[in-house]
């Protein structure tokens, strides 16, 4: 896509004011990564240290997801990262309906830029907000869905397993089952042509 398009992307980035979450924060958060990533991972909401940062998952959180791609060797640069809302949401609360629908105009934006084959919904308000308000992460984690040639699937957010790190098994199965993906639709060939037998 030409740069152009991602000019006017940050641009409607920083003059949205379609719902609350602009007042107070420091910086937005549109997200970054590989521009051209068939890779897309989704969030719920920058927190403190995105806040801080205008960057998306820097935190203990983000820290983990790289530590997770770094386990099914895939470097974080070659993927894009973004969340639904752009703008903290107080106290770190889960933003709600109202605010995560202002924000989705941005969010088919950088999915239009990006144009990724694959993405993953980081916990049940992104998977909710993208995919389906009645998924419950539990009970639908794990499982592909295709829209549209695009494949999603829904899995714990890096924060909920700091919380809950019982989990991280779940978890290290979703990623393996993602890495199986994305080896059968060949998007990374110079990273999994030579772990077919891992």
């Amino acid at each position: 896509m030409p740069e152009g398009n991602w000019f006017t992307f940050e641009e409607h980035v920083q003059a949205c004011c379609a719902c609350d979450l602009h007042r107070g924060i420091r910086n937005k958060v549109p997200g970054q990564g590989d521009p051209h990533s068939p890779l897309m991972f989704i969030g719920e909401g920058p927190g403190e240290q995105e806040d801080a940062q205008g960057l998306a998952f820097v935190g203990a959180a983000g820290q983990l997801l790289t530590r997770m791609l770094q386990a099914i060797s895939l470097p974080r640069e070659r993927v894009y990262i973004c969340n639904v809302v752009k703008c903290r949401p107080p106290g770190n609360r889960t933003p709600d309906m109202q605010e995560m629908q202002a924000c989705l105009p941005l969010l088919r934006e950088q999915f239009l830029l990006v144009r990724p084959r694959i993405i993953i919904l980081l916990g049940a308000t992104a998977a909710r907000a993208v995919l389906n308000p009645d998924i419950r992460i539990t009970r639908d984690r794990g499982r592909w869905v295709e829209r549209k040639g695009v494949w999603f699937m829904a899995t714990y957010h890096p924060s909920y397993l700091l919380r809950s790190p019982e989990r991280k098994a779940e978890a290290w199965k979703d990623l393996q089952s993602l890495r199986a993906q994305l080896m059968a639709m060949k998007l990374y060939p110079d990273l999994y042509d030579t772990l077919h037998d891992n």
